[in-house]
């Protein structure tokens, strides 16, 4: 064990993400451009040695996008955009560049199911005509596939190869959305269906089969966002699960794989991740917009980045309002120019205000927020050779914990497989975050600085409360086998 934290009752102590600006749901809406383009926008990346009994020696990347999907969300429900780039990138070196990128591109092919109405062939207003229970059915009136491609070295200049399944075939089949237990027959149905679209895959230079799995999920994400946003209307000392989580009711889409580890770690075990969505440069809305589906414009031009996505909350709680746009549009190699928002952070000064009784740390520049958002922590997942940047990194020497001995606070708590050694869908990044900018690792280190953070217990007042919005995120919501998030809420039930 690392070190554990010890729960404090002594001050009163709330989530103050409200008076920081932004949503307070990881990364739902977290920037003002990034809110109008849904498609595009990431809401939670996780990056953890896979714990499914047998496949400890593999990599589980999950990359959510499309926040706040009501699953009755018809007619057209939630597909992505086809004429955007998802990627999921990984630093293997320390240097903040990306040394391995995996893109997703996404299509839509329209079936345009016809019915005779008196004597005429018309075309159906739905995106499924009958019972749905295979990938690109007869009654699936519209097929949404994807291809998956590996870059190895720069995203836009690197060696670019498919990722294939047995017999070469490149293009995948992404399930429908959950419309309904009537449609996919049944309350077990679609869980059935979907599992499908689970495909195990060949990744070139990569001598070990991996898998992958693109589809709608329940949200995995939990915070108490209401009470938040009504004036920290919540007891954040009180028990967990007080409060009811926001996103209970809501769906995202997932892009999942799980890839050999030796296949994607260098001579440093540590790895670095991110993800992003990027789209072309230029954009022409044709009007009248071309028959068929997705066709109201066309896009030329470099991609551009505009959603960006690494350590959890960082866009929403560390980066002003005047630059999360510039945020989400950058790379971790420029990260300097952001390096005011963590060495100086605002949140902690913002709870100080609203809650006088909870003191902000004291020791400037912040160096102990540095070692949780930009390098990683000595002793855990610190890179040998690393430039501050922001990502998630995860240090994969470190064993995989069982689902049923998982802590949802990670490291805090001694479980060192958890948060901020990558990200479990399990771990509770809310509570560990705010307790982070409250300057815990400064308690944790002790007077010495054994874990070399750059500060000490007197530096941080208020460094073991024991901070909670009451809407407890825990290892036992979800399963223990790939892609480890649920299965979408239905339309209809």
């Amino acid at each position: 064990m690392i070190f554990s934290i010890r729960p404090v009752q002594a001050c009163v102590l709330a989530l103050c993400a409200a008076a920081a600006g932004g949503a307070f749901a990881s990364s739902h809406r977290e920037a003002p451009s990034i809110a109008g383009m849904p498609k595009l926008d990431a809401t939670d990346f996780y990056m953890f040695r896979s714990y499914e009994p047998g496949r400890q020696n593999y990599l589980t990347l999950i990359a959510n996008y499309q926040p706040d999907q009501s699953p009755y969300g018809g007619p057209n429900y939630f597909t992505m955009d086809p004429n955007a780039l998802y990627e999921i990138h990984l630093d293997t070196d320390g240097d903040a560049v990306e040394n391995i990128t995996f893109q997703f591109k996404f299509k839509n092919t329209l079936r345009d199911i016809q019915l005779p109405i008196s004597g005429k062939q018309v075309s159906i207003p739905l995106v499924q005509a009958g019972g749905i229970s295979a990938p690109n059915g007869a009654t699936s009136n519209l097929r949404e596939t994807f291809t998956l491609n590996v870059v190895r070295g720069d995203r836009r200049k690197g060696t670019v190869q498919p990722v294939t399944m047995a017999g070469g075939a490149t293009e995948f089949d992404k399930p429908t959305d959950n419309i309904g237990d009537k449609t996919f027959g049944g309350p077990t149905g679609y869980a059935t269906y979907a599992n499908q679209h689970l495909y195990t895959v060949s990744i070139p230079g990569c001598g070990t089969p991996a898998r992958v799995f693109v589809g709608q999920r329940k949200d995995s994400f939990s915070v108490a966002l209401g009470q938040v946003f009504d004036l920290i209307n919540l007891n954040p000392l009180g028990a967990p699960n007080g409060n009811p989580d926001a996103l209970a009711g809501k769906n995202i889409t997932t892009m999942a794989l799980e890839v050999p580890i030796a296949c994607v770690t260098g001579t440093d075990p540590i790895i670095g991740g991110w993800t992003s969505a990027s789209v072309r440069q230029g954009r022409l809305i044709a009007s009248p917009p071309k028959s068929g589906h997705g066709t109201t414009a066309l896009n030329g031009g470099a991609w551009a980045q505009v959603s960006r996505l690494g350590m959890p909350l960082v866009n929403e709680l560390v980066i002003g309002l005047k630059d999360k746009d510039k945020f989400n549009s950058s790379k971790p190699k420029d990260d300097g120019q952001f390096a005011d928002y963590v060495t100086n952070p605002t949140l902690p000064a913002l709870i100080q205000t609203l809650f006088p009784s909870a003191p902000a740390p004291t020791n400037f520049p912040r160096t102990d927020l540095v070692a949780a958002f930009l390098t990683g922590v000595e002793g855990v997942n610190k890179p040998a050779n690393v430039k501050a940047s922001e990502m998630l990194r995860l240090n994969t020497s470190i064993p995989p914990t069982p689902k049923a001995s998982q802590m949802n606070l990670g490291v805090l708590v001694g479980d060192n497989a958890g948060f901020p050694n990558g990200r479990r869908p399990g771990d509770d990044i809310v509570d560990a975050e705010l307790r982070v900018a409250m300057g815990v690792l400064c308690v944790a280190t002790g007077a010495s600085d054994t874990l070399k953070v750059g500060c000490k217990p007197a530096d941080a007042p208020a460094g073991s409360a024991a901070l909670t919005d009451g809407a407890t995120q825990s290892p036992a919501q979800f399963a223990d086998t790939f892609p480890y998030l649920n299965t979408p809420l239905p339309g209809a039930q």
